[in-house]
């Protein structure tokens, strides 16, 4: 009995798999925009946002059928992330703290696989360059600094086509925020 229901029940995601609509492939050209929930960069009692993570990226179909996989596709493109909060602290009514501000800009590489129907399934990897300044504000504290690092993250996400060229965005990984949420404009392709 229980070898008659896994057979049925692979049978039926077969199937459902085999008839997925492909949402992304070689040619296509998809814009991201999201806002961040979650910061990677300021946590904690004395931290408040400024500008919440925001989050822009292009990405183009690049190859099908990765690995003679059906429908396993690929993704290139780029990231432009941006942040800024602050850290602020009163000691016996003295105000004092830091603004900081943070830009990722990098490139991205996408695997895609549809799984549900109208939902454009994607794993993948950025790669990029972290500018991050401070600048401090408050009595007796003067200064500002700069530096710059590797920026990376890994990333899964989803994009549900509401239309044929519009969609709502999630993705969860370590970048510019935890989560971002937003819409996906899918361009002429091919």
């Amino acid at each position: 009995m229980k070898k008659a229901i896994f057979t049925i029940l692979a049978v039926i995601t077969a199937t459902t798999m085999m008839a997925q609509d492909v949402l992304f492939q070689k040619g296509d050209k998809v814009l991201n925009l999201g806002i961040g929930l979650g910061s990677t960069f300021a946590t904690g009692r004395y931290y408040t946002t400024k500008v919440p993570p925001v989050s822009a990226s292009f990405e183009m179909g690049f190859m099908d059928n990765l690995f003679d996989v059906e429908n396993l596709n690929v993704g290139l493109g780029g990231y432009v992330g941006f942040t800024s909060y602050k850290y602020e602290y009163d000691f016996w009514g003295t105000n004092w703290g830091w603004d900081y501000t943070s830009l990722i800009v990098g490139a991205r590489g996408a695997l895609h696989y549809p799984l549900v129907e109208k939902l454009d399934t994607y794993t993948g990897l950025l790669l990029g360059f972290n500018v991050r300044t401070s600048k401090s504000f408050g009595s007796g504290v003067t200064g500002s600094a700069a530096g710059s690092g590797l920026a990376y993250s890994w990333f899964a996400g989803g994009r549900y086509y509401f239309t044929d060229n519009i969609a709502g965005m999630i993705e969860l990984g370590y970048g510019i925020a935890y989560l971002n949420l937003g819409v996906a404009v899918k361009l002429a392709g091919k």
